[in-house]
């Protein structure tokens, strides 16, 4: 049968889950069944939404009283929607997130409506492929500072960050369209930068220009970007919407990896209940959508979430499915004393992305990119940051300024 799972942590003031369950799943779909007669009861059936399960969590109070805390899981036939994630978004969570404290953590597609998803079109593989970088993490930076700066600063920050051993670069997430740095001068200017890393060392590298603009201009000017030699793209995707990002991943005229941003995805997940959880959005949802990347906040930094959350992210991007692998990229506080932290949580299938990791080297961003990848190889070679230091001077500087937290054993 072609159905959705939904999985919701309810706090529920009348104490009674089953009936709570039994109001979501009838108010969702058929809207009522016991006063029905027979003969519309047996129409409607294939339409009414089915209680899986109602396991109550534990008993509590709050200012608001006592409440029971517990997991409602919930089938949706899907002949209720159409395959679309806005349809099934809308059928499993629209007017019910506006009602009481629910929190949607999951859904689980079936086989036959998960084929109408594209998922990533490179995913993990696919990325390597083009980088040519298959036995560590990935290692990635930021641009920062360039709001109000011309082309030019930009081209020197993207050959340092590159030339010191970054793998890719992404835009700021909130550099837009402007006329110092315009969109398809970026791809154009980091298109040759590319190319002449390529030819001098070899090396190959990705630079995701940030995807902007009204959504009925999005597509065109991918596709225009694509056709100018963009390497990647980034996207807001919880700006514009996962059927955004879908339409995006679908079209064969925009064959370039797309890199999700959390942007305002905070508005949607922090809440412990209400909302979406972060593994759903930032991880299966992202992934079902068509993104080859998504970024979201590490552990480690002041704009931090809780270990259990990054990690669950991860385990959506990179779990078995039905869609390729997404690499996921803890972010946010990133530095180089962080590496051997970062690759024992998320392993070698991951990003490692920094911003002021890399721009506040005292030698520079080729500095701060020199040093990541020296940690990076310390790690592999299975020696300390702190002896990999001794004969790398990046590394060096970068542990005396922001310190070093070895992976437990």
């Amino acid at each position: 049968m072609s159905e959705i799972i939904a999985t919701y942590l309810v706090h529920d003031r009348k104490g009674n889950l089953e009936k709570k369950a039994e109001g979501i799943a009838l108010g969702l779909t058929i809207g009522s069944w016991t006063d029905l007669p027979e003969l519309e009861k047996e129409q409607l059936k294939k339409h009414k939404g089915t209680v899986i399960s109602a396991e109550e969590l534990e008993k509590d109070t709050d200012l608001e009283g006592k409440y029971t805390k517990g997991l409602i899981k919930i089938a949706y036939p899907s002949v209720n929607f159409s395959s679309d994630l806005p349809a099934i978004l809308t059928t499993v969570f629209g007017k019910l997130s506006l009602d009481g404290e629910v929190k949607l953590l999951d859904l689980d597609f079936s086989d036959s409506l998960a084929k109408h998803f594209p998922g990533p079109k490179f995913g993990i593989e696919g990325i390597r492929e083009r980088i040519n970088v298959y036995n560590r993490p990935l290692l990635m930076s930021i641009f920062k500072g360039v709001i109000g700066k011309d082309l030019h600063y930009l081209e020197e920050q993207l050959f340092d960050q590159l030339a010191g051993g970054m793998d890719l670069v992404k835009d700021d997430e909130i550099l837009f369209e402007n006329p110092l740095t315009p969109f398809f001068e970026r791809v154009k200017r980091g298109g040759q930068i590319i190319k002449q890393l390529k030819e001098e060392t070899g090396k190959n590298a990705l630079y995701a220009v940030n995807l902007t603009g009204r959504t009925s201009e999005i597509r065109d000017k991918a596709r225009f970007a694509a056709e100018a030699g963009a390497t990647a793209l980034l996207f807001n995707v919880h700006a514009y919407g996962l059927d955004v990002l879908q339409s995006l991943a679908e079209d064969d005229e925009v064959p370039v990896p797309i890199m999700a941003h959390p942007a305002v995805s905070g508005a949607f997940a922090a809440s412990d209940r209400y909302g979406f959880s972060y593994s759903l959005i930032l991880g299966k949802l992202i992934r079902a959508a068509g993104a080859d990347f998504s970024l979201f906040p590490s552990p480690y930094g002041s704009v931090a979430l809780k270990r259990k959350e990054a990690l669950g992210i991860a385990e959506e991007c990179t779990v078995s499915s039905p869609f390729k692998k997404v690499f996921p990229v803890p972010s946010a506080g990133i530095h180089p004393g962080l590496v051997p932290v970062i690759m024992k949580d998320f392993g070698n299938d991951s990003i490692i992305n920094a911003g002021g990791g890399i721009h506040g080297h005292p030698n520079g961003a080729k500095g701060g990119a020199a040093a990541f990848r020296s940690a990076v190889d310390a790690v592999l070679e299975g020696i300390t940051l702190e002896e990999k230091a001794r004969t790398n001077e990046h590394l060096e500087k970068a542990l005396k300024l922001w310190g070093q937290y070895e992976a437990a054993k």
